[in-house]
């Protein structure tokens, strides 16, 4: 079976979006395979699953609606929580036309984020479910 072993982002600053990506995702950054190997490509930590993530420098702009784009899980942090963490690491929001402000009950919410560079990806997660009220 044929399976991805790499997803390569376009990106103007590789050593900026390396260091927001190996911070969003855990990640760390490949060894050079060659002397002069300076490629940053973003691995999954020893034990742990997930594709690598090559940082390919390029001076095409990101695309407002990308045709490919990534989708982060919030894991068990709360949608919105994993959103100002990834903000904070650099990461800015986007508005997107096409995701309901009210999903229905059994599909998780997306918010839509931009990289440093530009480049779009999506967050799925739980909003925190509301605590009993207080009379």
């Amino acid at each position: 079976m044929t399976v991805i072993g790499q997803i390569s982002l376009g990106v103007s600053d590789d050593r900026r979006a390396g260091e927001f990506w190996r911070q969003a995702l855990g990640y760390v950054r490949r060894p050079p395979r060659f002397e002069g190997d300076d490629w940053i490509v973003l691995e999954p930590p020893p034990g742990a699953s997930g594709v690598a993530i090559a940082m390919d420098v390029s001076e095409s702009p990101a695309e407002e609606f990308p045709r490919v784009h990534l989708d982060l899980k919030a894991g068990e942090r709360g949608l919105e929580d994993e959103v100002e963490r990834l903000v904070a690491l650099g990461a800015q929001r986007v508005d997107w036309p096409y995701y309901p402000e009210n999903p229905r009950p059994e599909e998780p919410p997306y918010v839509v984020l931009a990289d440093p560079e530009g480049n779009r990806f999506c967050v799925e997660g739980r909003w925190p479910r509301p605590g009993p009220s207080t009379p």
